[in-house]
């Protein structure tokens, strides 16, 4: 029973990553706009920026751990040994 529910919290597909970028999109902006309020200035605005740009690293992994993968859009250094 828990492994069904469990399923439910898996991204499949990209509608789905899409789905979770968007609501990470208005939480971080959200949250931003409260740190404006608390802190006017420059270091609102710095970590407004923080917000939103973890957004953007998040939706950049979740997008690139749903495509299809083909083999043929991959890049050499992905298949080098990590050293």
């Amino acid at each position: 029973m828990l492994g069904r529910i469990g399923r439910l919290f898996v991204i499949k597909n990209r509608f789905e990553a899409m789905a979770v970028i968007y609501a990470l999109g208005l939480g971080a902006v959200d949250r931003g706009m409260r740190y404006l309020d608390l802190y006017p200035g420059f270091g609102g605005w710095l970590l407004f920026a923080a917000c939103t740009c973890a957004v953007f690293m998040a939706g950049a992994r979740l997008l690139e751990l749903t495509r299809k993968d083909n083999g043929e859009r991959r890049r050499r250094s992905d298949f080098s040994p990590q050293s």
